[in-house]
């Protein structure tokens, strides 16, 4: 199988953890990730109630094409327009694997439901939690503050403890987790919060 599709399976199989505890959906979630068995290149994708419930169980089988990979925010925003109203399937498309109902998905016929903030937030702390080499700044928390705002808390050389930072989930996630080592250290963006025992300064970067 192509290099490319097997990691970007992994990808998959790492972002849906989260929703083996958090609702995808309603009284849906994740209840499994599976590779469809070759030669398909695709991933099937089980939801399910959260108490174990084998005849409540669904798998969305997804295609992934290597040239052209859905954006992992747009697996689950199918999935959630998957859980969402009523859905009529054609024949072709239901069979089923394992005793569970099997879906194949059409992604062209699907509008994804966009993101939520916890969305965008999760993918932030993932992005800076999990790194391949000693993330630096380190990140020691985090606190939801509003709908679209997160504090984030580092460990870092400021010799007056730890340094927080307010930043927007749906901002320009990417470009900030790339700038945070140097933009933490800029002392003029340094402020005092005294409403925050868990930092000693605080920087805003919200407007960043």
């Amino acid at each position: 199988m192509d290099e490319d599709i097997v990691e970007y399976q992994a990808d998959i199989a790492r972002l849906m953890l989260h929703h083996i505890h958090a609702s995808l959906a309603g009284d849906q979630y994740i209840r499994g990730v599976l590779p469809a068995p070759p030669p398909a290149e695709a991933v099937r994708i089980v939801t399910g109630p959260k108490a174990h419930a084998p005849d409540g169980l669904t798998a969305y089988e997804i295609p992934l094409d290597g040239d052209d990979l859905l954006p992992l925010s747009t697996i689950t925003g199918i999935l959630r327009t998957l859980h969402t109203g009523t859905h009529i399937y054609p024949s072709r498309s239901i069979s089923s694997v394992m005793g569970m109902n099997l879906v194949r998905v059409e992604p062209a016929t699907v509008e994804p439901a966009d993101p939520t903030p916890e969305d965008t937030a999760l993918t932030l702390l993932h992005a800076l939690a999990f790194r391949d080499e000693e993330p630096k700044p380190r990140l020691l928390g985090f606190l939801l503050t509003d709908k679209d705002r997160l504090r984030l808390y580092f460990d870092t050389e400021d010799p007056s403890g730890t340094v927080a930072a307010d930043v927007r989930t749906s901002g320009a996630l990417t470009a900030l987790i790339a700038a945070l080592p140097s933009l933490i250290t800029e002392e003029e963006r340094l402020t005092v919060d005294d409403t925050d025992p868990h930092c000693s300064r605080v920087m805003d970067l919200t407007g960043w």
